[in-house]
């Protein structure tokens, strides 16, 4: 048997993707676990910093986009409402990071119930941004193509009902992550946080239907309602020449495409893992699963900085929420010198917008 390869009889299932630190091989009724001493000693280097950082930023970003919905806007549109949830559920996910930061540099102390908690707001965070990206551009979608039925049926009532469903949607596919994940003592990294309390090989067979319901109900589906939204918001404002929506269809359509330039590579590399899985139960490679574990590394920070790009797109792309950050920092630069609040005055005279998609 080949000396990367530690033969171990486990009784426990391997990390879900937030915390991946060792890969499972299944032969002969066995349980083979490949060496990854170099891939862990790699992950406590760099990802560390990297949550923190990706969590500052996504904080202060779209802190910033909250603070001005609620400062500057009123939650009576459809748009606002869709763009409030989106927010959050970038601030939900982002809350989870510096948890898994401090996890990956030592080891698991924040006890059972924190464990189940960050180990389902990893996934509901990512499932809700995913599904309202998708009913935003479904929205757009309707307000464009479909204009004289969607004046009708676009009322706050469906933007706060679409929220709901989406939120239970997200909640609904993250009971297996809460109920499976606990703590435990392992040899060589202390106490883990992951999913465990079954066999192994049952284990593994969760973990492929988690691979196969993130890419094809959180990533696939979602792809194809985009593409087919947007081909036919394109061509209708081709035909109509509807400038007035341009600039709203383009901010959607960046924050998709960044959105689907992020997540790509990483549901890519979960798709490989779920083949990996899938061919384990007759051959054993442990340089394939290596490299995989460090793609997956890669890709998932990759995917991480969409939570920090999002308000970019929001202040260089949105007309209107540009106007109201030159407002707040109008404000603030008055309070810091009383002396021009006299001259600078007339800019909080004017009337609130009543969305910032424009």
């Amino acid at each position: 048997m080949n000396d990367e390869i530690t033969m171990e009889l486990l009784n426990t299932g391997s990390a879900a993707y937030p915390t991946d630190y060792y890969d499972y091989n299944f032969s002969e009724g066995y349980v083979y676990l490949c060496d990854n001493d170099d891939f862990i000693k790699f992950g406590a280097k760099f990802v560390p910093f990297f949550y923190y950082l990706v969590f500052l930023l996504s904080l202060l970003g779209n802190g910033l986009v909250l603070y001005i919905i609620f400062k500057f806007e009123k939650l009576t549109t459809v748009n606002n409402i869709f763009i409030l949830n989106l927010v959050i559920s970038d601030l939900v996910f982002a809350s989870c990071l510096p948890f898994w930061a401090f996890y990956h540099s030592s080891e698991w102390i924040f006890g059972s119930t924190m464990c189940k908690l960050m180990g389902s707001i990893y996934f509901i965070g990512f499932y809700s941004s995913i599904l309202f990206l998708t009913l935003m551009t479904f929205d757009r979608y309707l307000a464009v193509v479909h204009a004289v039925i969607a004046a009708k049926r676009r009322r706050i009532m469906y933007a706060f009902i679409s929220s709901a469903v989406v939120w239970g949607i997200s909640f609904g596919a993250t009971i297996k992550e809460f109920v499976l994940y606990d703590i435990r003592v392992d040899n060589r990294k202390g106490t883990v946080c992951e999913e465990t309390g079954y066999p192994a090989d049952f284990m593994e067979k969760l973990k492929l239907v988690g691979y196969f319901q993130q890419v094809v109900l959180f990533f696939l589906l979602p792809l194809i309602v985009v593409l087919y939204c947007y081909t036919r918001i394109v061509i209708t404002v081709i035909k109509t020449k509807m400038k007035e929506k341009c600039r709203a269809v383009k901010l959607i359509f960046l924050i998709v495409l960044a959105f689907f330039l992020c997540w790509t590579p990483y549901n890519v590399v979960i798709f490989l893992k779920a083949l990996q899985i899938m061919r384990s139960s007759t051959s054993v490679d442990c340089n394939n699963d290596l490299d995989l574990d460090y793609a997956l590394y890669v890709t998932r920070n990759i995917a991480y900085l969409y939570f920090c790009v999002n308000p970019v797109f929001y202040t260089f792309v949105g007309k209107k929420f540009q106007g109201h950050v030159t407002k707040l920092f109008s404000k603030w630069n008055r309070f810091r010198d009383q002396s021009q609040s006299n001259h600078s005055s007339r800019t909080t005279d004017h009337r609130s917008p009543q969305t910032i998609y424009e």
